[in-house]
């Protein structure tokens, strides 16, 4: 920019000097010339019109509704951001839907509503905010609302329920519609609305898989296997669930209009497994991160998984007495195996660097992954290795799929875990333990866990209570005769 002024006002002194070398003092052709460039600078500038109609299209709008955080939210909007309102398509409109299907896009959407390829450019050439119709996905809605004369008057893509783009269509102000160069023009507004979030509790006691306690509980299927996850660091769910164990838990079910459109985070939850209780609450701490931890401030995320993978059913313990299922000999079994569907996906159990990944007769495809100085992890007969050695690796990261090469009767995981070289068995060997919160953040994670674990044991009691309240014996006769 400095190097461009810079070029402007020697072209210019040049100008008036070669115009009037002897009859203005050099004072004055000084005081002419940065006149001269005033007028230039001034010239470049959009007018307010044009700034205007640039801002316009730039426009992201937030839903919020009547409630007493409508005056902080709108405080707290970007510059980009004029307005705080609900928009909402024009009613006077003759709306026609169409549903995003497999390979479409605009091309081919607009001919099946009489529009052409005109009406796509138009609309794609007007705004900014006109890209994410071109990452549309199947089963997406895209609504057009005509006037009284036929022509595309607003466009709404329905991205997800919460979430939509409104086009709005508006007159050229360079041009007539008489003109050969006259052209639509949209302006595009983002559409994002705040659901209602309601707190739900739910329990169920195990008595022949978790799957089933869930369906018994009405816990959706998401649920049970986020619930898994938060505990999985304690409990592993494909070997040490029995009959007789338990949970319970609250979680944010989100409404839209009096509907249910979906399921927010777990908020406080417990596990009984085998008579020893596991909680867990959730916290978002002062930087916006959530996460799981114990009622008393203990992260739930520990070192390592108790199992590397989704459950399902395990078909070999930790016995060092096994009778080898091939050569039929007794072989120690130094680790445990886990039975499931050919592909599912096995994890690192912690962070680590793999120092092994290949192939061989009796382990089939393998990976061995060091943690640190003392743990060391193996992996065996996996269909396909997804990591190389050398390779670092996070805890829950994909590092191959399960399956049945080498040594092995059918698809199965072989779990090994070491210990300064020793074998040690996965499901009962003691783990590091996980880190406290930060002391700074003490004060405030029990300020906003405590009312949760509350409403927990509140539900919890409620719910025993109830159980343990006699049932009217309909059956019985009246006394009065």
């Amino acid at each position: 920019m400095s190097q461009a002024k810079y070029t402007n006002r020697s072209h210019t002194s040049s100008f008036w000097q070669r115009l009037l070398p002897h009859q203005l003092p050099k004072i004055h052709v000084v005081a002419m010339t940065s006149i001269a460039i005033m007028i230039a600078i001034i010239a470049a500038l959009p007018s307010k019109e044009a700034s205007a109609k640039r801002n316009e299209a730039e426009i992201t709008l937030k839903f919020i509704d009547d409630s007493p955080q409508a005056a902080l939210l709108a405080t707290e909007e970007t510059s980009e951001v004029t307005t705080v309102k609900k928009v909402e398509p024009d009613t006077n409109l003759v709306w026609k839907h169409q549903t995003v299907k497999s390979g479409d896009n605009l091309s081919t959407i607009f001919p099946r509503v009489s529009l052409g390829a005109g009406d796509v450019h138009a609309l794609m050439s007007s705004t900014t905010l006109s890209k994410p119709l071109v990452d549309m996905r199947p089963g997406q809605e895209i609504q057009f609302g005509f006037n009284n004369q036929g022509e595309l008057a607003q466009l709404k893509y329905v991205k997800t329920k919460l979430e939509s783009y409104l086009y709005t269509r508006t007159e050229s102000d360079t041009s007539t519609k008489n003109t050969p160069e006259y052209s639509s023009k949209y302006i595009g507004e983002h559409i994002i609305l705040e659901p209602e979030i309601m707190t739900t509790y739910r329990e169920s006691t195990i008595k022949d898989s978790l799957f089933l306690a869930a369906e018994r509980a009405q816990l959706p299927h998401g649920l049970i296997m986020e619930l898994a996850n938060i505990f999985g660091w304690d409990v592993d769910f494909a070997l040490d669930i029995r009959k007789g164990d338990r949970f319970a838990l609250t979680y944010e079910e989100k409404f839209l209009n009096g509907e249910k459109i979906g399921n927010g985070n777990i908020l406080s939850a417990e596990f009984v497994n085998q008579g020893k209780s596991f909680k867990a609450v959730r916290y978002e701490d002062s930087k916006g991160l959530a996460n799981y931890y114990t009622p008393e401030g203990y992260s739930m995320r520990k070192a390592f998984l108790r199992a590397p993978l989704d459950f399902t059913r395990i078909s070999s313990n930790f016995n060092l007495r096994r009778k080898h299922p091939i050569h039929k000999k007794i072989r120690a079994h130094r680790g445990v195996d886990y039975a499931a569907p050919r592909g599912t996906p096995i994890f690192s159990a912690g962070d680590g660097k793999v120092i092994a990944s290949g192939y061989s007769k009796a382990n089939g495809n393998y990976v061995f992954i060091q943690h640190g100085q003392r743990f060391t992890t193996k992996y065996l007969h996996l269909h396909k290795r997804k990591v190389k050695r050398g390779q670092s690796v996070k805890q829950r990261q994909v590092i191959g799929t399960l399956g049945s090469t080498g040594y092995a009767t059918g698809p199965h995981l072989h779990y090994e875990f070491l210990v300064n070289g020793v074998h040690r068995n996965p499901r009962t060997v003691s783990l590091p333990q996980a880190k406290p919160i930060n002391k700074k953040e003490l004060s405030r994670f029990e300020e906003h866990t405590q009312p949760l674990m509350a409403l927990l044991t509140q539900y919890q009691g409620a719910s025993q209570l109830a159980l343990a309240s006699p049932t009217p014996n309909t059956s019985a006769k009246s006394s009065d005769n």
